[in-house]
C-alpha cells in the first residue's frame, strides 16, 4: 500500500524519524551555544564567571596548571636544603632554598602562633617548603627555623614562625615573580620578615646631626656617621636629667655636642648642651638628651628601637618615634 505522498509507509516513517532527529540536534546545538558545553554529569563547565580574588596570586587563577616542576597540592613537598641569602638590589636580602629559588611568606598566615592558611587550591600556585632537611643560612640563628602542619598535612618550614612557600611561576634561580602578588605574598628575609631594600643611609650632613627617612619609622635623627639617634623615656627635659648612667652608657653612648650650624632639619628650640653630673657633655633636642646604640652596627640600623619599652628613635623635634 502506498502512502498518499506516493512512497511506501516504511520509507515515509524513516524520513519522518530523520527529520525529527535533525530538529532535536539543532535544538541541542542552540542550547549548547547559549549555555556553554555540558559535562557528562550535566554541570556547566563553559563560559564560567571568573573566580573571586582570594589573594592567592597568578591573577587569582590559582587552580591553573603550573607545569610539571611544581604540582602544588597533592605533590610531595620539597625540602629547602641549605638555605642561602640573595642580596637583591630591588628587594634587599632574600632567603632562598639550596637551588636559589626564592622563598615567600603569606600575609594571611600567622607567626604567633604559626599557622598556614593556604588551602588546597592555593597550594597549586604556592607549594609549601618542607621543613625536613632545611638548614639555616650561614650567620642566621638556627633557632629561627621551625615547622608547622600545612593544610595538606605537610610539615612546613617556618622562619621565625612564618610558613615558607615557593611560587610555581618562578622557574629559575633569582626569579621573584611572586613578590607583591595579590598584595599578600612577599619574598621572605632571612629573619622571616618581609624582604625590604636597604634604606638610603648616606648622612645628609657628614659634619653633624641630620635626618633620614626610615622606611618603617619615618623621619628620624642620625649622627654624622648616619647612625640612628635615640631618646630614653626615663629621662626628663624640665629639669634636664639623664637616667642612663654607669654601665648604661656602654650600651647607649651619649651624642656629643654638635654646633647648630652643623645640623640640618633639626629643631633649634631647646637645642642645647647638657652638662652631665658624670662630667660628659651631651647634645639635646628640645632639652631631651640624645644617645646612639652600641647594637647598631651600620648606618640605617634601628636595633635600639623599642628596647625595654623605653628606648626609641628621636624625631627632628626631639619626640620619641613609635613610643606608645
Amino acid at each position: 500500500m502506498l502512502h498518499p505522498s506516493g512512497g511506501s509507509p516504511r520509507a515515509w516513517r524513516n524520513a519522518s524519524l530523520v527529520a525529527t532527529a535533525a530538529a532535536l540536534l539543532a535544538l541541542t546545538t542552540a542550547c549548547g551555544q547559549e549555555k556553554g558545553d555540558q559535562s557528562p554529569n550535566g554541570q556547566n563547565v563553559g563560559n564560567e564567571a571568573p573566580a573571586k580574588s582570594d589573594g592567592y596570586g597568578a591573577d587569582d587563577a590559582y587552580g591553573e596548571d603550573f607545569g610539571a616542576a611544581d604540582k602544588g597540592a597533592g605533590a610531595k613537598a620539597k625540602s629547602a636544603g641549605q638555605l642561602a641569602v640573595w642580596d637583591s638590589k630591588k628587594l634587599g636580602e632574600v632567603v632562598t632554598d639550596s637551588a636559589g629559588r626564592t622563598l615567600y611568606r603569606f600575609d594571611k598566615d600567622t607567626a604567633q602562633p604559626p599557622r598556614s592558611n593556604c588551602d588546597a587550591a592555593c597550594l597549586k600556585a604556592w607549594p609549601v617548603v618542607a621543613a625536613d632537611g632545611s638548614k639555616a643560612p650561614p650567620g642566621v640563628d638556627e633557632s629561627l627555623l621551625g615547622e608547622v602542619t600545612a593544610t595538606d598535612g605537610t610539615k612546613q618550614l617556618t622562619i621565625d614562625g612564618w610558613p615558607m612557600y615557593r611560587y610555581a611561576k618562578d622557574t629559575a634561580p633569582g626569579d621573584a615573580k611572586g613578590q607583591g602578588v595579590g598584595g599578600t605574598w612577599f619574598a621572605a628575609a632571612p629573619d622571616g620578615k618581609k624582604a625590604a631594600p636597604a634604606a638610603d643611609t648616606a648622612p645628609v650632613d657628614p659634619a653633624g646631626l641630620s635626618t633620614r627617612k626610615d622606611p618603617k619609622l619615618g623621619e628620624i635623627v642620625v649622627d654624622k656617621n648616619g647612625m640612628t639617634v635615640y631618646r630614653f623615656t626615663k629621662d626628663s627635659a624640665w629639669p634636664m636629667k639623664s637616667a642612663c648612667t654607669g654601665a648604661c652608657l656602654d650600651k647607649w653612648p651619649v651624642v656629643e655636642p654638635v654646633d647648630q650650624s652643623a645640623t640640618r632639619g633639626i629643631l633649634k628650640k631647646g637645642y642645647t648642651v647638657f652638662n652631665r653630673p658624670d662630667g660628659k657633655k651631651q647634645q639635646t633636642i628640645d632639652c631631651w638628651p640624645l644617645y646612639t646604640f652600641a647594637g647598631d652596627k651600620k648606618p640605617g640600623d634601628t636595633n635600639g628601637q623599642g628596647v625595654g619599652g623605653t628606648w626609641y628613635a628621636a624625631s627632628p623635634t626631639g619626640k620619641t618615634v613609635g613610643a606608645p
